[in-house]
């Protein structure tokens, strides 16, 4: 893992927190500590997501969560609808990144645009 934690800030944590537990459930991706108004997400023995309200809202960002199959990319794809993430790019191969390049898309509530990406082959 090349970070330890990234992080960015909010603009409804309540409804962050939420949407993102919900999202990132078929990852295996958790709370792994929080606090007033901040949240940090990951797996064990991995880096982790922070996320809270203590200041103005960047730009949209992209972050892309690794996902061990393909099937964990759909069940995030559909967890992410259902927590009112909005579609950016339905579970599917992406050959234009590579062969195996398998993500889905959406977009957050603040805008933010989350993936989960499986580089493996079929199965």
């Amino acid at each position: 893992m090349l970070f330890d934690h990234i992080g960015f800030n909010v603009s409804d944590f309540p409804a962050a927190r939420a949407f993102l537990l919900q999202a990132l459930q078929p990852l295996g991706i958790a709370i792994t500590a929080e606090g007033d108004g901040w949240a940090m997400l990951g797996r064990p023995a991995e880096g982790n997501l922070w996320f809270g309200s203590f200041g103005p809202v960047p730009g949209p960002v992209h972050v892309a969560f690794a996902a061990t199959s393909r099937e964990q990319v759909r069940q995030f794809h559909a967890a992410a609808l259902a927590a009112g993430g909005k579609d950016n790019g339905a579970p599917g191969l992406r050959p234009h990144y590579h062969a195996n390049y398998y993500g889905a898309f959406v977009i957050g509530p603040d805008g933010h645009n989350l993936e989960a990406v499986c580089h493996a082959a079929e199965a």
